[in-house]
């Protein structure tokens, strides 16, 4: 396609600490000629910056004292892809090497690679499902920026939850977005309105757990181009408003290389999918900081929200942080905690390696929870950031999962974005200050 001139640019990208792809449009004939047999290269301060791009401190492989050097994008030309609502464009996905050779442990993807073939050793493969829900707006993302967020318009007007008429109004958008995915190469299932006002989900088959989370970044990106050619914006925020939070609910299952199933052999759950829930579910607090990275996430956490509160499990139990759903080969885990600004790498690699540990380590499954969660007496989910740094500091599967270079570099990035919110002055507060205070 480059040598007939239907593809002039070739978008080589990464997926960042905040779960956003970075990287550089090359044009098409130099991606032949020169990226594809010696690579090209990116500032290593793209995996130490917070959302806004500042360089800040705190991060051993980039500074100013160590000179921002390079790190090599490496090519997995199993990603490359089409992106067909960009004229002329296909997109390969990167891991990261540093200038020594060695890969770039806080890389998510890197991450979520050594729990995939930690479960390898063992003879599995781990397969996830992820269901980003976001909200539809009639405003630009310019219009946006500069009304400052504040009162926007609703591509719905009311709660559109499985209403056809609802899902019809925004349609034109869904319909572009369903197809350029599904000319992307991603599995496209269904489309459905949400609760919250212009809420809605796009949900895609589930595959092997990077496949996954390479398709979620891909979604996630071109959702929002192909929003705003369309004149309008939609945000994966966990919590944009007092009602209904945008989630990012995980389905994982592990099967035999082979292909065979080992959650149910056909007389129900095994022993072996028992102490992968019991690791999940043990580990959910300690390991909370990938499943909810920001201030903002823990908003989300409200009773009776749809949104977990308690360390629970339960049965097709949507009041429960951890539901198991499904029959046969069908029969998964679903972790409801994270919220749809996750960064899939981590929250994956999260909760891979919880269950990895209740295996490894038979951890016994406590009896479900039945009935309503949020009043089961049961522990709380952190409920703050500031709690959930601490607990993922504290955490000995993390260290011992992910590594002391890993969980050193998402404590700092937790400590940046207190640090920015703790400076911040909000509108609530000027609205309760101004004068009356």
């Amino acid at each position: 396609m480059i040598s007939e001139g239907t593809v002039d640019t070739v978008v080589v990208a990464f997926t960042d600490m905040q779960g956003r792809l970075q990287g550089k449009r090359i044009h098409a004939p130099f991606f032949v000629d020169e990226v594809l047999p010696h690579g090209t290269e990116g500032c290593n301060y793209l995996l130490a910056v917070d959302v806004d791009m500042n360089t800040v401190g705190g991060y051993a492989m980039s500074s100013w004292e160590t000179g921002y050097g390079d790190m090599e994008f490496e090519l997995d030309l199993a990603t490359l892809r089409l992106l067909p609502w960009l004229p002329g464009t296909a997109m390969v996905q990167c891991d990261l090497v540093a200038g020594d050779g060695r890969a770039v442990e806080p890389s998510p993807r890197r991450v979520l690679g050594r729990q995939v073939q930690r479960a390898a050793e063992h003879g599995w493969v781990a397969l996830a499902g992820t269901e980003l829900e976001f909200l539809v707006f009639d405003d630009t993302y310019e219009q946006a920026w500069d009304a400052g967020y504040v009162g926007l318009t609703p591509a719905n007007r009311y709660n559109v939850d499985y209403s056809v008429l609802g899902t019809t109004k925004v349609e034109p958008l869904l319909r572009d977005i369903r197809g350029g995915m599904h000319g992307a190469g991603l599995v496209v299932e269904s489309a459905k309105g949400e609760c919250n006002l212009g809420q809605h989900e796009i949900a895609f088959r589930f595959d092997e757990v990077t496949r996954t989370c390479d398709n979620h970044s891909v979604y996630k990106t071109g959702a929002k181009e192909i929003a705003a050619a369309h004149g309008k914006s939609l945000s994966f925020m966990a919590k944009f408003d007092e009602r209904e939070g945008n989630s990012c609910h995980i389905h994982m299952s592990l099967r035999g290389t082979d292909g065979g199933t080992v959650f149910d052999t056909g007389d129900g759950p095994t022993p072996l999918f028992d102490h992968f829930v019991a690791g999940v579910l043990a580990t959910l607090s300690e390991l909370t900081l990938l499943y909810a990275p920001n201030v903002n996430s823990y908003k989300r956490f409200a009773e009776g929200s749809f949104a977990p509160t308690s360390v629970a499990w339960g049965r097709d139990n949507r009041t429960c942080a951890l539901r198991v759903v499904g029959h046969g080969g069908g029969l998964r885990l679903e972790n409801r905690l994270p919220g749809g600004d996750v960064n899939p790498y981590l929250a994956t690699a999260a909760m891979l390696a919880g269950g990895l540990h209740g295996i490894e380590h038979e951890l016994p499954l406590e009896e479900p929870c039945t009935g309503n969660a949020y009043t089961s007496g049961k522990p709380r989910v952190p409920g703050t950031l500031q709690a959930a740094r601490d607990a993922f500091a504290a955490s000995e599967v993390a260290r011992a999962a992910f590594g002391d270079e890993v969980v050193a570099h998402y404590l700092n990035a937790a400590d940046v974005e207190l640090a920015a919110f703790g400076a911040a002055v909000t509108d609530w507060e000027r609205r309760r200050g101004f004068e009356r205070l």
